[in-house]
């Protein structure tokens, strides 16, 4: 037997006005989604325990089988494991986010204009966290450059218990309420505020306004942790697996669980990633592994900036060049089980994560149903084949054991 989990980051949302009612997902051309749907177990999950935050972090580890409230330590800590950074057991990884912010003309307020920089390109940001390590790191303080926006800050035997908020959650919002609260906030503060200068100097950034593109000109710091201690999944459920994504939270999470990690040219977390080679990359993979995990993050990019032209044309490249083509060449393999759905729903009008159920199928070659009607969107929640799954970590016993 083959398993395979496809996620596409954020596809849930929430009905919407402008599309007479339906979601984003219901809106969206997905006829391989739908066939699986009317065919396999559906039902819903909470990915997100109640009284956890709405992040990816704590949704995927749900998916992959580890109880949130024994296994989650933070983001960074995951992201660190992709990058290959090595944490002491006292050492406090944070996420460090390459922003836009906008002051006013007395120039004593600001708004996070854009939590992404322009989703700016991952060699300009390079050279921008470059320099930012050069000018404010120092033995305990030191930076590392990830993918586009997203990148590292390392806080050796730092402070973990400081209020920090994801920046993708105050998007147009005037940050004084929102910046580091807690013991030791004077010292991300200061390295924010120093940023600005750096940033504001740097070439990249001059040539990124002369062009028209919006200016990385400050650092955000959010989803600190230690590093996580979990089992592998191997350990768990006896399986050797492989998983592909552009983002380092989610291959973070595969180091962790012991995965070989999928080196797909072209992918980039955002709407031109290369989604045929995703499927491409994992068909080949389960000739040498039992389990592969596929992670988009498109939906959940296009949910965060409120698009929802891209967040429709994301779910509709997502249902046919990833779950089409994963479904016609798991053929070849005989015996095969797919798991499909969102990790977390980002809807256009919260332009954030939301914690509420998402929806879920899982195909069996061996075993297929007839749903009738059923489509896969919000609205499997609705109907009476439907399975539920208020614990989240639970549903991969299930995918895997039947149980």
């Amino acid at each position: 037997m083959k398993y395979i989990v496809i996620i596409g980051d954020g596809m849930a949302d929430r009905p919407l006005p402008e599309l007479q009612g339906r979601t984003p997902l219901k809106k969206a051309r997905t006829p391989h989604m739908d066939r699986l749907a009317h065919e396999g177990v559906i039902g819903t999950v909470r990915t997100v325990p109640r009284g956890f935050p709405p992040g990816s972090d704590v949704a995927n580890l749900s998916i992959l089988g580890y109880d949130p409230a024994k296994f989650y330590s933070g983001r960074a800590p995951l992201e660190a494991a992709s990058m290959g950074i090595e944490l002491g057991d006292e050492d406090v990884a944070y996420r460090c986010n390459l922003v836009t912010l906008k002051y006013d003309r007395l120039k004593d307020k600001a708004v996070l204009e854009d939590y992404s920089a322009g989703h700016i390109s991952t060699e300009e940001a390079a050279l921008l966290i470059r320099d930012i390590n050069e000018k404010l790191g120092t033995d305990a303080l030191r930076f590392y450059a990830g993918v586009s926006y997203r990148h590292l800050m390392v806080w050796r035997k730092g402070a973990v218990d400081i209020e920090c908020v994801p920046p993708h959650d105050i998007t147009g919002k005037e940050i004084a309420d929102y910046l580091p609260s807690g013991d030791g906030e004077e010292v991300l503060r200061t390295l924010m505020r120093d940023s600005e200068a750096v940033l504001n100097g740097n070439p990249v950034n001059r040539e990124r306004i002369a062009k028209g593109k919006k200016a990385a000109n400050s650092i955000w710091f959010w989803g600190q942790g230690r590093k996580p201690r979990i089992p592998t999944f191997r350990e768990k459920y006896f399986l050797k697996g492989a998983l592909v994504s552009a983002v380092d939270l989610t291959k973070g999470l595969g180091v962790y669980a012991g995965f070989e990690i999928l080196k797909v040219p072209g992918v980039t977390g955002y709407i031109d990633t290369n989604y045929s080679g995703k499927a491409e990359y994992s068909l080949r993979a389960l000739k040498n592994v039992d389990f592969v995990y596929i992670h988009v993050e498109a939906p959940d990019e296009a949910g965060h900036s409120g698009n929802l032209e891209d967040k429709v044309r994301a779910i509709e490249d997502f249902d046919a060049l990833v779950v089409g083509a994963v479904v016609q060449g798991a053929k070849e393999f005989g015996d095969y089980r797919i798991l499909v759905m969102p990790d977390h729903a980002t809807p256009i009008k919260a332009k954030t994560h939301t914690d509420e159920p998402v929806p879920f199928v899982i195909y069996d070659s061996g075993l297929k149903k007839r749903n009738e009607g059923a489509a896969f969107d919000e609205d499997i929640a609705k109907r009476k084949e439907a399975m539920v799954f208020d614990e989240g970590y639970r549903l991969m016993d299930f995918f895997i054991k039947g149980e």
